[in-house]
This record gives structure tokens, C-alpha cells and sequence, in this order.
């Protein structure tokens, strides 16, 4: 796995590096069961600390894009786009995204621009866009559409 960091970037490591490992799954170049270098071998291969590349799986794990398994090792969750999306996972994004487009506004972005540069990202990912029930888990396992975009998403 090629993962490309900016040193010099405000964004710490550990983050980056989970941001390439998703950007990599949707893009198609990790599929469902494909292992992830140890993070022993990617640490060395970055030149990090593997600490680093521990707290990115961590993070990468509790958000459900990998599972961890002591013999296999980090794993990309088979089909960790098909099932229902839980409500929560939505909200979270939604959040991140809201403030990315926040940016995007206050530095003068024109609103035309933002959306045809989210159109082609999307474009981009190589990865088939998966089969999703019509209906969201909720968090507590029930299924339900709540919220004014009917994903429950905090506002």
C-alpha cells in the first residue's frame, strides 16, 4: 500500500493516514478482505512511529472500516458498504462534511465550484457504489428515518 503524508500539513499523521486507507477503499484499491501492512511495515515504510499507524487503525477500527484479528491482522471489513447505515455514522459524517463546506464558504468558494468539484470527486472513486436498504439502523439497532434529512443527522 502507497500512501502519500504531508509532513508539513496541520493534519496529524495518524489522521492522514486513515483518510488515504478510506480514500483507497472508495477509489476501489482496498476491497472487502484485503489486508493491511502491519503497522510495524508501514510505520518503517513511512518513517513513523508505529504508534502512529496504531492509533490510525484504532480509530479506523472503532469506525467499523476494519476489523483487527490477532492471527490476519488489519483487514478491510468485508462489504463494509452494503447493510444498513447506522444513523450515527451519518451524523458523523455529516458533521465532518459540514464543516469542510463551511471552509470551502469562507474563503470564497464559489457555491457552483463546491459542487462541481463534490461531483467529480465522487466521480472518481472507482469503487461500485454499493446496495443499501432503504432504512437506517439506528444506534440502538432498530431501524428507522428520523431528522429533517431523514438520516437522523445532527444539525
Amino acid at each position: 500500500m502507497h500512501l502519500i503524508l504531508d509532513l508539513d500539513s496541520e493534519t496529524p499523521i495518524y489522521q492522514q493516514i486513515r483518510d488515504r486507507v478510506v480514500e483507497a477503499i472508495a477509489e476501489g484499491l482496498l476491497v472487502a478482505g484485503a489486508s493491511l501492512p502491519s503497522t510495524r511495515q508501514l510505520a518503517g515504510d513511512l518513517a513513523i512511529n508505529f504508534h502512529t499507524v496504531n492509533k490510525a487503525y484504532d480509530l479506523l477500527r472503532r469506525e467499523g472500516i476494519i476489523r483487527i484479528n490477532r492471527k490476519s491482522g488489519a483487514v478491510v471489513r468485508p462489504d463494509p458498504g452494503h447493510g444498513p447505515v447506522e444513523a450515527q455514522a451519518v451524523a458523523d459524517w455529516e458533521r465532518r462534511a459540514r464543516t469542510l463546506l463551511a471552509e470551502a464558504v469562507v474563503r470564497g468558494i464559489p457555491r457552483e465550484e463546491i459542487v462541481e468539484r463534490v461531483r467529480l470527486t465522487l466521480e472518481g472513486f472507482g469503487a461500485q457504489e454499493p446496495e443499501r436498504p432503504e432504512k437506517l439502523e439506528k444506534g440502538d439497532g432498530s431501524e428507522g428515518l428520523d431528522g429533517p434529512g431523514g438520516y437522523g443527522g445532527a444539525r
